[in-house]
């Protein structure tokens, strides 16, 4: 059909998949005069061949986004076209190589060449360039090119626009630049020394960047004095450089008039420099100096820039009120966010031309005050500081398109009441301050004046029914409710049947309940939906994927759904991230979502009653990141099929009831971090993998039928593992004395059969937090090396065959909160300073959590109980318990001599374990000091004297056994 517009001058087909015979299709267009094929699929080299077409008209050709590598014979040869009139081409975003310049020589007209974000490396030779004799911009930013050959080659002297930036130049390139007399626009990095470009005098706009590859202390430095050599300097944008001078003053009279303009991001400027001397330039424009910890209130000269319509001084740290703003009349835009403001913002009543103004994260507090004479304000930032109160002073801003006043205390209705007059708001963020319903809630038939694009009031509040202005919405794209309490017993699904460019909608924890249901009719452009933590249940809908086919990202978790999974979910084939844990599912693991899904890469069914096997049939989620499947009934092997997965990262099939050898696979998996199949039927010995999966950082094989040794190859591990459980097995020999993990820090090998003595292992594993070697037939000293564990807090090796002395090394312990020795052959005294101490926090580095996916409740957090005997009975205790607990256990060794601890280093002892053993002497009456003791058992031994009466303080001991010695006296009145 195009074929017989033969007068046809635009032409443009972007953002479609042609490919490269669309070349010969548009063979017919003697006179068109602009073609865009961006983005639209083209590959490799494009030849002649490809086309008869004679563009002989054209003067704008763009190819960008393509991964084109060569044009072949297109621009030369004997058959190429002859685009003599052509002036502007675009190649950005290809794959390009230094040959392209080659392939240019004959465009002879061309004014505009963007080469931008392609495979150009090294030097460029000039020759090819310099036939370009009319080119007036060129871009040749973020390539990896270096110089030009020769350095003083380059021969455009029409050149006006360059662009360098994003390459791996160093100050050598000024010198290929100096001949360009008629450049005005220059945009580079790596600049030292400007006296190179003392020609270029008509120099107007100058961009550059410190090259990170160079020492930013040595070489990226920048003078002030050489701006004199631009007596036409508009505009100077600086990044990463060191200004050194400290007065701006003798410079500015003469070489500082022109400018506009000023940028300074990330710069080290004499403070100064930036404080006082920026004040001299009064006909600033536009001032912007970001990332630079200035300190200190705003220089009161600041209010002699009355020329200013832009100022930017983000991220810094200047601190008071902003009152002298009030003369800077001119400002269009103001941004002072990431400081530390404060007081009230009154003064900005005067800044009537305002369009855009950003105050966010500072400390301004109080009510919003009257800003009516701000009509023109488009975009208005003042979340997180500390506002109150009502936003009714916000009604008058009629011109506002942008709203953020989240992370502050407002109370806000649930109408939007103060915001319905505003006919131009487009975007409003309001998270994390107090929703409330709305006693003058306006009624269906009152719509609000503006159509909102995107709202989001999540958090915090209860507001009863959905606010009636969403009823009035059909233009939203992105809606997010999510923890506000609703009484509302369905969702609702017409805010996607009145809203066809929903993208986005949250409702995460809103306590909605009921079943859940989808639009009648496809939704064409849903692609992010997150329901999680809510009340619904019922089953999900059978034709939920065929009525939101288009979901990326599906969150269903923490709800009451039952039922089995919709096989129309294998209809959602792009879906990439799909949580259905923590509901009551039931059945197996559809065939079509197996097939069908072929994006997924996050999936996540735990905590459900799903069964039979897992991935029985035919599988195609071979993009898999992340699998977990835990705490359901799936039964047979580790599916095989899964070997396919070579990127997964994280995998969780723990708590079920899957039998079977570990297979090999598992470890040639190159990129897992994370494996749980812990409490399942796994049988077998731990295969001897060839190190692969040196990647690992949790590995979680627990309570299983696993036997045999622990292979040498887990040594490979040793760099990057950080979690080690293999506890209740049957494992037997000893650890490999080649496994030295030297980031672990949770070695958790309980009730096994290991054997021998402790090894070196742990010596260097400084990061170890807990150590548990219980319950096996280790044998010898505890090794003086544990000393070196200056993090260990759990140190369990109870009913083991140790023997000897308790090292006095221990003492060095400085955070010990449990340490249990008991059931083993320790003889000798019990080191008086041994010390013990609650923790009384918790940090997320003691209860791993993987998810490679932010703001997903990952179930991958492998939280291991603790054993430990409390008031002569074993608990186990979790870390969020453990955490509020301390203890030492002694018993049923060897253990002789008096009791004799340091009271100081144990005053927050929760349970003291001495019984079955020889100790001797009296009950220490400093016992009567440890206010939080609730269980102390000395049983069974050789004590003699009396109970101390002073025991009677100890409001909260529980437990307590002194029986089997040689005690006598009276017992306290009151204990515990």
């Amino acid at each position: 059909m195009l074929s017989k517009l033969k007068n046809l001058e635009t032409l443009d087909l972007s953002d479609n998949s042609l490919g490269n015979n669309i070349l010969s299709q548009l063979d017919s267009f003697a006179s068109l005069k602009s073609l865009r094929l961006e983005y639209c699929g083209l590959k490799g080299t494009l030849d002649i061949q490809e086309s008869n077409n004679n563009w002989m008209n054209l003067k704008e050709l763009s190819l960008e986004g393509n991964e084109i590598k060569s044009l072949g014979s297109i621009f030369h040869g004997k058959e190429g076209m002859k685009l003599n009139k052509l002036e502007v081409l675009n190649l950005r975003y290809n794959l390009f190589n230094n040959s392209i310049f080659s392939s240019l020589v004959e465009l002879s007209n061309l004014k505009s060449l963007d080469l931008s974000y392609n495979k150009l490396k090294g030097a460029i030779y000039t020759k090819d360039l310099n036939a370009l004799s009319n080119l007036e911009e060129l871009i040749l930013s973020d390539n990896e090119v270096n110089g030009f050959i020769p350095s003083q080659g380059l021969r455009l002297m029409n050149l006006k626009v360059v662009d360098l930036s994003g390459n791996d130049f160093n100050n050598s390139i000024l010198s290929s630049l100096a001949t360009l007399s008629n450049l005005k626009n220059l945009s580079g990095n790596g600049l030292i020394d400007m006296k190179d470009l003392n020609r270029l005098s008509n120099l107007e706009e100058l961009y550059m960047a410190c090259n990170p590859a160079i020492d930013a202390d040595a070489g990226c430095s920048f003078s002030l004095q050489s701006l004199g050599l631009f007596p036409t300097l508009k505009t100077l944008s600086l990044r990463g450089f060191n200004i050194n001078e400290t007065r701006m003053a003798s410079y500015s009279h003469n070489n500082f008039t022109s400018l506009k303009r000023l940028e300074l991001w990330d710069c080290k400027i004499n403070k100064n420099l930036t404080r006082e001397d920026v004040c001299e330039l009064t006909n600033l424009q536009e001032l912007d100096i970001n990332h630079y910890n200035l300190r200190g209130s705003l220089p009161m000269c600041f209010s002699n820039l009355t020329s200013l319509k832009k100022l930017s001084l983000s991220s810094n740290q200047f601190s008071g009120n902003i009152s002298i703003l009030k003369s800077l009349t001119f400002l269009e835009s103001l941004d002072f966010s990431f400081n530390l403001f404060s007081g009230n913002i009154s003064a900005l009543q005067s800044l009537t031309l305002l369009a855009s103004l950003d105050l966010s994260f500072n400390q301004f507090s109080g009510n919003i005050p009257a800003l009516q004479s701000l009509t023109l304000l488009e975009s208005l930032d003042l979340s997180s500081n500390q506002f109150s109160g009502n936003i009714s002073a916000l009604e008058s801003l009629t011109s506002l398109k942008s709203l953020d006043v989240s992370n502050n205390k407002f109370h806000i209705p649930s109408s939007l009441r103060p915001l319905c007059n505003l006919s131009k708001l487009k975007y409003l963020y309001a998270d994390n301050n107090t929703i409330h319903a709305d006693d003058h809630e306006m009624s269906h038939s009152l719509a609000p004046r503006f159509q909102l694009s995107s709202v989001n009031l999540s958090c915090c509040g209860s507001v009863g029914s959905f606010p009636k202005f969403l009823y009035h919405q059909s233009e939203l794209q992105k809606v997010s409710l999510s923890d506000i309490y609703f009484k509302v017993d369905r969702f609702p699904f017409w805010l996607l049947e009145n809203n066809t460019m929903l993208v986005t909608l949250n409702l995460v924890n809103c306590s909605l309940s009921g079943p859940f249901q989808v639009p009648s009719r496809v939704h064409s452009t849903l692609s992010h939906l997150d329901i999680s933590n809510n009340a619904f249940g019922g089953n999900i809908p059978v034709r939920m994927g065929a009525h939101l086919p288009f979901l990326g990202y599906l969150n269903m978790s923490r709800n009451y759904f039952n039922g089995s999974i919709p096989s129309s979910f294998g209809d959602m084939s792009s879906l990439q991230v799909l949580d259905l844990s923590n509901n009551q599912l039931s059945g197996e693991i559809p065939q079509h979502m197996a097939m069908g899904c072929s994006s997924l890469q996050f999936l996540a069914l735990s905590n459900n009653k799903l069964q039979g096997s897992i991935f029985s049939g035919n599988f195609n989620l071979t993009s898999l990141l992340e699998l977990e499947l835990s705490g359901n009934n799936f039964t047979g092997m580790i599916p095989n099929v899964l070997a396919n997965c070579s990127h997964l990262y994280i995998l969780d099939l723990s708590n079920n009831y899957i039998y079977g050898d570990v297979p090999s696979w598992i470890w040639n998996m190159s990129e897992l971090a994370a494996l749980d199949v812990s409490r399942n039927q796994l049988f077998g010995r731990l295969p001897q993998w060839r190190g692969n999966a040196s990647n690992l950082e949790q590995v979680a094989m627990a309570d299983n039928q696993l036997e045999g040794s622990i292979p040498r190859a887990i040594c490979s591990l040793n760099l990057k593992l950080q979690f080690l459980d293999l506890s209740m097995n049957h494992l037997s020999g000893t650890l490999p004395s080649c496994f030295k993990p030297v980031s672990v820090r949770e070695v958790h090998l309980f009730k096994n059969k290991l054997q021998g003595v402790l090894p070196n292992a742990f010596h260097d594993s400084s990061s170890l937090v807990t150590l548990d070697l219980s319950y096996n037939h280790l044998k010898g000293n505890i090794p003086n090396w544990v000393s070196n564990l200056s993090e260990l807090s759990y140190l369990l090796l109870r009913r083991n065959h140790f023997e000897g002395e308790i090292s006095i090394q221990l003492c060095k312990l400085d955070r010990l909160s449990l340490i249990d020795l008991s059931q083993n052959n320790l003889s000798g005294a019990i080191p008086s300073c041994l010390k013990v101490f609650a923790l009384n926090y918790l940090t997320e580095q003691y209860i791993p959590q993987y998810s490679i996916y932010s703001g997903m409740n990952s179930s991958m957090s492998i939280e291991v109980p603790i054993e430990y005997t409390v008031k002569s009975r074993s608990y186990n205790y979790k870390r969020r318990m453990l955490q509020y607990m301390s203890g030492i256990d002694l018993s049923c060794n060897k253990l002789t001599g008096e009791i004799s601890f340091e009271t100081k280093n144990i005053m927050k002892l929760f349970t003291l374990n001495l019984s079955h053993n020889s100790l001797t002497g009296p009950v220490p009456r400093a016992f009567s000091n440890l206010m939080d003791m609730e269980s102390l058992d000395l049983s069974y031994n050789n004590l003699t004297g009396n109970i101390p009466a002073e025991f009677a303080v100890l409001h909260f001991l529980e437990y307590f056994n002194v029986s089997y010695n040689n005690l006598s006296g009276k017992t306290p009145e009151r204990i515990g």
